[in-house]
């Protein structure tokens, strides 16, 4: 049984106003940007692909319409394979968006580093190559966790202190030693984090000193131009997490319903945010959108 958020219960209306508004801005957002990366032959490139597998796992999730059923429909029942089930897809999906964060700095890599190579070395099998890899790395360090949890025998209660369930949640009611959970848990979080960022972090040395040998100015804005997109989409995935992780070991007396409220936003704000910035900064994207709202104004 999922709690909800604990000391919060008598708000959960008017909670789940904000949190439905911005799960249907993610629908709604990243719905588009599939269909016109789909209806537009200019936009079969490399980066929007990568850009549309970014907002295919997005749509796969299945943790906010779960979470609203609590709030709403006071639907707090879930089986524990179900909470299992719930658990690995929520964490892979995780591991799966870095993975693709980290693919999209590597297209800009070589977009901007080795332009007269991209279209050689960026082909559609790699892609497709790509995102398997992305799958499995998420499914090889995932399956591990519902086997290993479902050796323990639960006595600490039924109820989950939280509106979904997600590893360390579970754990808490577990009786024995749980050290080893607790260890692969950090350990995964910080494999995938740590390795990720550092090698989107090398991407963007190599970017940034081929674009301070750029002899324009106006060829220097350009090439950051086409990055700042990425940028921004790291930025409001990555940022969370961090808020997160620093609240957890400076404010651990704060009221649960804190650290919960900033899980829900990290769920949240990245599948919300980033259609918009894909849409404001990308050139193809803004006008194909503006173009669809001609014709209906026509």
């Amino acid at each position: 049984t999922r709690r909800g958020i604990p000391g919060l219960e008598h708000l959960h209306v008017w909670i789940s106003i904000p949190f439905c508004f911005a799960y249907t801005l993610a629908l709604l957002g990243n719905c588009t940007l599939l269909f016109i990366i789909q209806a537009d032959a200019a936009l079969h490139e490399p980066m929007y692909f990568f850009l549309a597998m970014l907002a295919a796992i997005v749509l796969s999730s299945t943790t906010l319409p779960k979470m609203l059923a609590i709030f709403w429909f006071r639907d707090r029942e879930i089986s524990f394979y179900g909470c299992l089930v719930q658990m690995f897809f929520l964490h892979s999906f995780s591991i799966m968006e870095s993975a693709v964060l980290l693919a999209m700095a590597f297209d800009r890599y070589v977009a901007i580093c080795k332009p007269l190579h991209y279209t050689t070395v960026l082909t559609g099998p790699l892609i497709a190559k790509i995102g398997m890899a992305a799958v499995a790395r998420a499914v090889t360090l995932m399956t591990p966790l519902p086997f290993l949890l479902k050796r323990f025998h639960y006595c600490r209660g039924p109820m989950i202190a939280h509106c979904y369930c997600e590893h360390m949640a579970v754990v808490r009611l577990a009786c024995g030693d749980t050290r080893f959970n607790n260890i692969y848990g950090i350990a995964v979080a910080m494999f995938i984090v740590v390795l990720d960022l550092l090698f989107v972090i090398l991407s963007y040395i190599f970017i940034l000193r081929a674009v301070l040998q750029l002899a324009s100015q106006e060829a220097r804005y350009k090439a950051f131009g086409t990055c700042v997109s990425h940028v921004g989409a790291i930025l409001s995935t990555y940022t969370p997490v961090v808020i997160s992780s620093v609240m957890h070991r400076v404010a651990r007396r704060a009221a649960p319903h804190v650290h919960i409220l900033l899980a829900i936003f990290y769920l949240l704000f990245p599948p919300m945010i980033n259609p918009i910035i894909y849409g404001v900064k990308t050139k193809q994207i803004r006008d194909h959108v503006l173009s669809l709202f001609r014709r209906k104004n026509v």
